[in-house]
């Protein structure tokens, strides 16, 4: 039987102030203790919550509409995947019970497992997955490729879906389980039936934790309590795969704004885990006893800058050429990050230590040249239109990093206007074409997790779709081309050669700047366990003591 925790000072001050004594408080106390001890465990455990300091504030709630790592990591609480990846980036089934694929490979046949079910009490059906994937394929780089090559999709039963291509994809199996932005979740069919460019209004999904609308406070607050009815695979977690077991009865998100005050938060056990310290605070928390350092995302991120290729002047390819030569990678790294061991030079798109690293990236050096940048700014003819730079404040891993964008583009003669925000509006300005004189702008700075830029189709800033690519809009089919390619190819060997074809023709077009690599580990309480690295925050299989 479990006993109920007796705060003994709360229950004794009213006695002490009363004047009893000390033989008759302990024979109160003792009765209390027997009490407590009788009472039915179910009425005297209170229930586990496991409060999160989340990364950033949270205003849009639709994973597939904005690419914002805090709208993912909301999904992965309230949906769930056909596929997902596990540490070693492997693909295995999650709402998948069985798969089979045709000897020309141009038909791939699924059948989901028993027992799954949406948070409104409706099972999930083959129909809920294809409108899901179809609303997904329009916004992802990725899901945009695979969906070029699909024919049809079939739906012989409730529980069977099949995917019949026009010419084989190399990567079905991949696209499905990506792991990250924008992640192929599944969602009703009334739910996405919306259209890609539109937000959904209704958050139902079948995954392990069921969204408490009415408790959201945007701004301060959001709630998860646990889904009785989801039926966790049999397997051990691995990265996006494996059993979603919830040992905790529900899980708050709390918004708070402040770096230090996150940090007084934890350490006053406030709350369980802070999603992603300051840089400086690193060196406090690895002496305290009470917090452990825990990467989450071990394979590390990219630091990027992003152009508005439809607005003047980064509509005009050597003025974007400018810009990257005036940039250099050692500068935001020891400004932003600071911190030895946490951070490295890496000039390649592709992350280094991964597959496709490449270090042919044409004459981006990754060290600022603001002579150089300077005389071709003057060869492009710019006119010294001001350069709106959005910077978020409340996203500490990557505030700093658009003062020094503004110092090293005005060291190259550029004006620039840095505009300050929260995060969630510069995610919701981002997706503005407007000029940036009517509420657009010009360029941001993010950053990206390894597992979302490994190679051409699943990297954002490589989708050159124009109206329907990634925030900035490019367009350049010769890239597109070039990604198509590497869809086909069949030897790793072909796959290499043809992501360092779209490697430089993304420098070459200046598609964005990669600014070096780094990892920002999660600070956790002592007691707080079982934390599954994921290149993603995922909240199933933790516990708490």
């Amino acid at each position: 039987m479990q006993m109920q925790k007796i705060d003994v000072m709360s229950a004794v001050a009213p006695a002490i102030r009363r004047g009893l004594s000390r033989r008759q408080l302990a024979c109160g106390m003792a009765a209390g203790l027997v009490l407590a001890a009788a009472l039915p465990a179910q009425a005297q455990a209170p229930a586990s919550t496991l409060k999160i300091i989340a990364q950033s504030n949270i205003t849009i709630l639709d994973p597939i509409w904005t690419t914002a790592y805090v709208t993912r990591n909301f999904g992965y609480m309230v949906y769930d995947t056909l596929f997902g990846t596990d540490a070693q980036g492997g693909i295995k089934p999650q709402m998948v019970d069985k798969w089979a694929v045709s000897k020309d490979k141009k038909s791939w046949t699924f059948t989901l497992r028993d027992g799954l079910e949406f948070h409104d009490g409706k099972p999930v059906t083959s129909e809920d997955v294809v409108a899901s994937l179809k609303r997904w394929s329009s916004r992802d780089t990725l899901g945009g490729l695979l969906a070029k090559s699909i024919d049809r999709y079939e739906t012989p039963d409730a529980k069977t879906f099949i995917i019949v291509l026009k010419e084989p994809f190399g990567l079905v199996l991949e696209a499905l389980g990506k792991p990250s932005s924008n992640v192929p979740f599944i969602m009703p069919k009334r739910v996405a039936d919306t259209p890609g460019d539109q937000q959904i209004k209704e958050t139902i999904g079948s995954g392990p934790f069921i969204f408490r609308a009415d408790e959201f406070k945007p701004g301060e607050r959001v709630v998860f309590a646990k889904n009785p009815k989801y039926k966790p695979r049999a397997e051990a977690p691995s990265g996006t795969t494996g059993g979603k077991q919830v040992y905790v009865d529900r899980v708050e998100w709390l918004i708070i704004r402040d770096p230090q005050t996150q940090m007084n938060a934890l350490i006053a056990g406030e709350a369980d885990i802070l999603e992603q310290p300051a840089f400086e605070q690193y060196a406090t928390l690895r002496v305290n006893p009470n917090i452990q350092l825990v990467d989450a995302q071990p394979s590390g991120l990219q630091y990027i800058f992003r152009f508005n290729h439809l607005q003047p002047p980064f509509n005009n390819e050597k003025i974007r050429h400018a810009a990257m030569i005036a940039m250099g990678q050692e500068q935001f790294l020891k400004t932003q990050v600071g911190t030895p061991g946490l951070y490295k030079f890496c000039k390649s798109m592709f992350p280094c230590g991964t597959a496709f690293e490449s270090q042919a990236t044409g004459d981006y050096t990754g060290v600022a040249n603001p002579q150089k940048a300077r005389q071709l700014l003057q060869e492009a003819g710019y006119k010294g239109e001001p350069i709106v730079l959005m910077r978020p404040t409340d996203q500490a891993p990557i505030s700093k990093l658009p003062l020094v964008a503004k110092q090293q583009l005005e060291q190259a003669g550029f004006k620039v206007d840095l505009q300050t925000m929260d995060w969630q509006t510069l995610v919701s300005r981002r997706a503005k074409k407007d000029a940036p004189s009517a509420g657009g702008w010009n360029a941001f700075l993010t950053a990206w997790v390894a597992e979302d830029i490994q190679n051409p189709l699943t990297m954002a800033m490589m989708n050159a779709r124009g109206d329907k690519g990634w925030f900035g809009w490019q367009d350049d089919a010769k890239l597109e081309g070039i990604k198509a390619q590497f869809a086909r190819a069949g030897t790793d060997a072909e796959k290499k050669k043809l992501a360092e074809a779209a490697q430089l023709r993304a420098f070459e077009t200046v598609s964005h700047v990669p600014l070096g690599q780094y990892s920002v580990p999660a600070a956790v309480r002592k007691g707080v366990t079982g934390i599954v690295p994921a290149g993603a925050q995922v909240y199933w299989n933790i516990k708490k003591q």
